[in-house]
């Protein structure tokens, strides 16, 4: 009489094993993680690459910001970006806290201004 709980135990433990020992066919190969920001990006000088990293920003919205970079000189705030084709209020909203757009130094230097 011992021997069928015994038995009956050792099939339910038997079965527990194998259950977990299966690798589980079901799950999705998860997508290579991408580059995270961790510093604000500025707009004026991040490569088209590095744009890529900005989450929503592919190689098409990427190029376009560097087109709209080049053909206006710059942007002088961050809120220009929405001006590029492709990136709305709400891109924006999730892009303002890694973006930034550095102040441009002056080309004539620290010595301008000595000359009499």
């Amino acid at each position: 009489m011992r021997l069928v709980p015994f038995g009956f135990g050792l099939l339910v433990l038997s079965l527990a094993v194998v259950a977990t020992a299966q690798p589980a066919k079901q799950q999705k190969p998860r997508p290579p993680a991408t580059a995270t920001v961790t510093a604000p990006l500025d707009l004026n000088t991040a490569t088209a690459a590095a744009l890529e990293s900005l989450p929503g920003v592919g190689p098409a919205t990427a190029k376009r910001i560097v087109e709209y970079r080049e053909k206006n000189g710059g942007f002088k705030k961050i809120e220009e970006l929405m001006n590029v084709r492709g990136i709305g209020e709400k891109s924006f909203l999730k892009l303002k806290d890694l973006i930034a757009v550095a102040p441009k130094r002056s080309a004539a230097g620290v010595g301008a201004g000595l000359a009499s």
